[in-house]
């Protein structure tokens, strides 16, 4: 099963930015009830797309730097980073089925 481990401001750059694969972010925290509803979702996709995509998380309160520098004023808010640019954003709770296809066509 793909794991989905946590980065933060000080690997970002390496695991994120400068991955050889696209980087899906989800940028979480852990008193927020839509980001635990999406948990279960992020970590099917990250099985689902195992070896195409990494899939990450990202504390919110813990990383305030990430969120400044990429907009993120709201969580759950998911980032697909290919080649170190942002490819696609999605706010708040999404089903799997709408996420799968906003995010397919970028991996």
């Amino acid at each position: 099963m793909a794991e989905v481990n946590y980065v933060n401001e000080n690997d970002f750059q390496s695991e994120v930015l400068k991955a050889d694969k696209p980087v899906l972010v989800d940028f979480t925290a852990a008193w927020c009830q839509p980001c635990k509803m999406i948990d279960p979702i992020v970590k099917q996709l990250a099985q689902d797309w195992d070896g195409r995509v990494k899939v990450v998380k990202l504390d919110a309160d813990e990383n305030p730097n990430v969120l400044m520098q990429y907009g993120v004023l709201g969580i759950p808010t998911l980032i697909l980073f290919k080649s170190g640019e942002v490819k696609e954003r999605v706010t708040g709770y999404q089903p799997k089925e709408k996420l799968a296809t906003k995010l397919n066509p970028h991996i």
